[in-house]
């Protein structure tokens, strides 16, 4: 009965998790609280890219130090992945034989480097139809799960698959409205100012042809309402054309991290902010550019294994900081190569500050303060 009212406990206390805004959080914290309530050593869970269709590492409780190296992490096919995307996976216990990534770190490094651990249970992650993933967990002493304890794994994953579809759901549903508010404000702007002015425009030039020596005010307005003109042209490709592709910032940054993590192996930990930025467009185009190439920074120089990425409001900024626990490097020295040039410079357009934070051994912090359009 106790053992019972436990589990019952443990299930409520992952809904109550699973409700958090920001996925990344709460399935680490779901992660914490299933490894407390089944003594696990480790655990993880890979996520199913909707968009590249790759695995990417979305959560993780203390993996051993074989799996930390994000190069091992990288969603390379294993026993799991193959099963998974033949439609044949059960979940199960899977012995170190049947794990390449333990069974490689264990011929590497001996047990040391796996933790002691031989065995993971792999259960899968689905929302009706839809295959999302993959929760994996082990321990090192009776490393085998119990027919129950997978059966309360299921009964997890079954909470995660839910969460992780409202979140996508939810995304979507966003993106769909921004794509569609960009498109009405387009054709507003392409058949209401751009062809007023295009109309002034005709009236000016008309003007100074008929008039041989026309006022020098008519000169004036004309050039100021060719380059409203074209201001406006330009924005409205801008709509069309969006580096963010239709999605919220905050869309675009977390579908950048999942293909981050499914490449590099580097996980990303999101910490995105629900308020509503006081951004155009064209400025949230601007801060993604600046994330993007300090993630890439990451992938190049840093060797990292994890990265955490906040986009938060404060006094009426928006305030984004990219930070890894990589190997860092000296601010005070040139650093040929890194992208921060061009960073500064983006931030400059921007009207925003940026700020670099870096030692050697003790990874690097970039943050991005944008003030809101009035300031």
């Amino acid at each position: 009965m106790q053992s019972q009212t436990s589990e019952v406990s443990l299930f409520y206390a992952v809904a109550e998790s699973l409700t958090r805004v920001d996925l990344e959080p709460a399935l680490e914290e779901t992660l914490r609280l299933v490894a407390r309530h089944l003594s696990l050593d480790a655990a993880w869970i890979w996520l199913l890219d909707p968009a590249t269709k790759q695995f990417y590492l979305a959560a993780s409780y203390d993996l051993p130090p074989y799996l930390r190296n994000p190069m091992h992490m990288t969603g390379e096919p294993c026993w799991c992945m193959g099963s998974f995307f033949d439609g044949e996976f059960v979940s199960r216990n899977i012995d170190i034989i049947s794990c390449s990534r333990l069974q490689e770190g264990a011929s590497e490094g001996g047990a040391v480097a796996t933790g002691g651990l031989l065995s993971h249970a792999s259960i899968a992650l689905r929302f009706g139809a839809q295959e999302l993933g993959l929760l994996n967990a082990a321990r090192a002493k009776n490393p085998h799960l119990s027919t129950d304890e997978l059966q309360t794994l299921a009964t997890i994953g079954a909470q995660i698959g839910v969460a992780v579809e409202r979140a996508r759901l939810a995304e979507r549903a966003a993106d769909a409205a921004r794509a569609e508010e960009r498109a009405a404000l387009a054709r507003e702007m392409h058949d209401t100012v751009a062809q007023d002015l295009a109309a002034i425009t005709l009236q000016l030039e008309s003007i100074r042809r008929k008039d041989q020596a026309p006022q020098p005010r008519v000169d004036i307005a004309l050039d100021l309402a060719r380059t409203a003109l074209r201001r406006v042209r330009s924005s409205v490709e801008g709509l069309r054309e969006d580096p963010l592709a239709g999605q919220s910032l905050v869309a675009a940054l977390a579908a950048y991290a999942r293909r981050f993590t499914s490449e590099t192996g580097v996980q990303v930990l999101l910490e995105l902010r629900s308020e509503p930025l006081a951004l155009s467009t064209e400025r949230e185009s601007e801060v993604f550019r600046i994330a993007a190439e300090a993630l890439n920074n990451v992938r190049r120089h840093a060797n990292a294994r994890r990265v955490t990425v906040r986009l938060r409001v404060q006094n009426a900024a928006a305030i984004l900081s990219i930070e890894d626990d990589g190997r860092g490097f000296d601010t005070s020295e040139p650093a040929h190569g890194f992208g921060i040039t061009g960073m500064k410079e983006r931030a400059h357009r921007l009207g925003a500050r940026l700020e670099l934070v870096s030692k050697p051994g003790e990874g690097t912090t970039v943050t991005l303060h944008v003030p809101a359009e009035n300031e």
